[in-house]
C-alpha cells in the first residue's frame, strides 16, 4: 500500500497530502488585509513552497480549481496567475465564485500535482 506523507499536519488539515505520486494542496490563501493582486501573488508563492516540499513544483500541476469571493475580480486574478504559469504548462483549471471563510479573503486556490 502507497504511503501517505501530510506536510504541515494540524487539528484541522493537513496543508498538503502525498499518496501514490499525487500531490493534494488544502486551499491555499492569501492574507485577508490585500487586494486580489496581492492574495494571488501571496497565493501562487505559497502554492511553489508548498509544491517544493511534496517534491514537485508548478510545471507538475495536474489540476487548479480557483474561488473568487467576486467573479468580477477573475481579470485581477488572471494577471498574476498568466505570469505564473509557464506557457504550455497550463494545468487544466476551473474558476467559480463563492462566498469564502472570511469576507476579506477574496481569493483561494486549491491544486493537485505529481511528483517529480
Amino acid at each position: 500500500m502507497p504511503e501517505i506523507t501530510r506536510i504541515e499536519p494540524g487539528k484541522r488539515m493537513s496543508n498538503a497530502v502525498v499518496h501514490g505520486g499525487l500531490v493534494y494542496l488544502s486551499g491555499v490563501v492569501g492574507t485577508p488585509e490585500g487586494d486580489v493582486t496581492s492574495q494571488t501573488r501571496e497565493i501562487v508563492a505559497e502554492i511553489d513552497r508548498l509544491l517544493a516540499l511534496a517534491g514537485s513544483d508548478k510545471t507538475r500541476v495536474l489540476r487548479a480549481q480557483i474561488w473568487l469571493s467576486d467573479i468580477r475580480t477573475f481579470d485581477e486574478m488572471n494577471a498574476v496567475w498568466d505570469s505564473w504559469v509557464i506557457p504550455g504548462q497550463a494545468p487544466a483549471r476551473a474558476t467559480g465564485e463563492a462566498r469564502l471563510y472570511s469576507p476579506e479573503c477574496k481569493v483561494e486556490i486549491i491544486i493537485t500535482a505529481v511528483q517529480k
